[in-house]
């Protein structure tokens, strides 16, 4: 979707009035450009019981050349209220009216919920059709989007229009990297794909540890994982305006990137497996947030980390029992096979630790028990600093990504430490609180910077991966949950 804003002008094959509660006639600018009968037909409808302005109402108006639709944003919509509306509008349009669509911010709009409702327009266009047959003619275009409002919101929203545009262009290749199915999206295949979109961008490294690299540095907590699989593991390394910065701490974003998760020898149950091809969704939204920061022109240096294997059952898998050497030196006791995706994030904490970051956040679909806890609704978020987590929660509050504060106390550490042949181990002693011990469990991979950990927080997107009916802004498969969350953490 291109998005410019305008002041009020022409209209285009679709003409969008989001409108108050209360509203029995169309504000000034509305009708603008319009036909004397276009004019007296939506008046007529506004004037009628047929269109209330309530939330979620909606009235199309057919007109001889302009599909009129007008929009009920209730009385005083919250920043929720218009982003939503926007999406829920681009929903319900169809393209048999053309691809050009006009929207008119009148009366009682601010800046702000303008390019809120904007903002939802745009990220709601997405669609995975990609392995689906068309028939001829059936691709309609790509939608056109002109927001139109008084001179005095001109370059403000010009401003957030273009923003939203940029992140979205991130939120919208980790759904496309998360909707991929396994046979596609495999470990070199997502290295291939960062180091094809690096080309040509002077600001941005990837660099790739395949491997025989990964034996040779001793990242066997992914290797375990992933020696399993033909399809092998690798180390995937995200560098933003490396040149600059050079002695400062920076942040550093990890994801786990698990391209399809059976179980391995702890072999999951068939009902639903095929959604595990959603379980390198953390270094989805880690790919995607570079994606954005790039796009959005961001000055600063970042780093990321994704940590890439396939977890399958095979003569060469490991087993329960096992003890495995990890890059920090610690060692795990794999109680569960199944509890793989903390495996090759201890190592990617470890090396995060080593590019003097300002803090460290992890993203991983890790735990049902997260989903039991908080549903669909909001990521666990975990963290070893009040600061990071506040920021991390307030940031999440204003795009609407909920990322909700939980324990680490700990007891919860103490159990993934109790280990009776090795440093740590990979399960708890039981089913209770078995988000909180993940968590535990990774912290103990976070390095000591000055005799203190270094900052570092925990996001567990295993119910908001995929799944989540109630967000707006996505039809159906990966959200590409907390790109715009992190983006807002590390822009602002």
């Amino acid at each position: 979707m291109k998005a410019i804003v305008t002041e009020f002008n022409s209209v285009g094959d679709i003409l969008i009035l989001p409108l108050f509660e209360g509203i029995d006639k169309a504000p000034n600018n509305a009708l603008a450009g319009l036909s004397r009968t276009q004019r007296s037909l939506v008046n007529e409808a506004l004037a009628s019981d047929s269109f209330s302005g309530k939330v979620g109402k909606q009235l199309g108006v057919w007109t001889a050349g302009c599909q009129v639709v007008l929009i009920g944003m209730g009385k005083s919509p919250s920043d929720k209220a218009c982003r939503d509306g926007g999406a829920k509008t681009l929903a319900n349009l169809s393209k048999d009216h053309g691809t050009e669509i006009t929207v008119r911010f009148t009366t009682g709009w601010s800046t702000s919920k303008m390019a809120l409702f904007a903002e939802g327009m745009i990220l709601r266009d997405y669609a995975f059709d990609k392995y689906q047959q068309k028939e001829d003619g059936e691709n309609q275009g790509d939608w056109n989007l002109t927001c139109q409002a008084s001179a005095r919101h001109q370059s403000d929203l010009s401003a957030a229009v273009a923003t939203s545009s940029a992140v979205a262009t991130g939120v919208h290749l980790a759904r496309e990297l998360g909707n991929e199915p396994a046979n596609v999206m495999y470990p070199e295949e997502y290295a291939r794909r960062a180091l094809e979109w690096a080309k040509g961008k002077a600001n941005v490294e990837v660099e790739i540890w395949d491997y025989d690299r990964l034996q040779k540095e001793g990242m066997h907590g992914v290797v375990a994982v992933g020696k399993g699989s033909d399809r092998k593991p690798c180390m995937v390394f995200f560098r933003l305006n490396p040149g600059v910065q050079n002695n400062e701490q920076v942040p550093c974003i990890v994801g786990k990137g698990i391209t399809f998760d059976t179980g391995g020898i702890s072999i999951k149950p068939s009902a639903g497996m095929e959604d595990m091809k959603f379980d390198m969704h953390g270094s989805a939204t880690v790919f995607g947030l570079f994606a954005a920061l790039h796009a959005s022109g961001h000055k600063g240096r970042v780093n990321g980390i994704t940590c890439m294997a396939e977890n399958m059952p095979s003569a060469g898998a490991y087993r329960p029992g096992d003890i495995i050497d990890t890059y920090s030196g610690k060692t795990i006791e794999v109680l569960n096979t199944d509890a793989e995706g903390r495996n090759v994030l201890a190592d990617g904490l470890w090396k995060a630790g080593e590019l003097n970051p300002s803090y460290i956040v992890d993203l991983a679909t890790l735990t049902g028990a997260c989903v039991v806890a908080l549903g669909h609704e909001a990521s666990g978020l975990w963290s070893n600093d009040d600061s990071l987590s506040s920021q991390i929660h307030a940031a999440g509050n204003t795009e609407d990504e909920i990322a909700w504060p939980m324990p680490l106390l700990p007891a919860f550490e103490k159990e993934m430490t109790g280990s009776k042949v090795a440093d740590v181990q990979n399960l708890g002693k039981g089913r209770w609180g078995g988000a909180c011990t993940a968590a535990g469990f990774l912290k103990q991979f976070v390095q000591e910077r000055d005799g203190e950990q270094i900052p570092w927080a925990h996001l567990d997107i295993a119910g908001t991966a995929w799944g989540a009916s109630t967000n707006a802004m996505v039809a159906n498969g990966a959200t590409g949950i907390h790109v715009r969350t992190l983006h807002r953490l590390i822009t602002e």
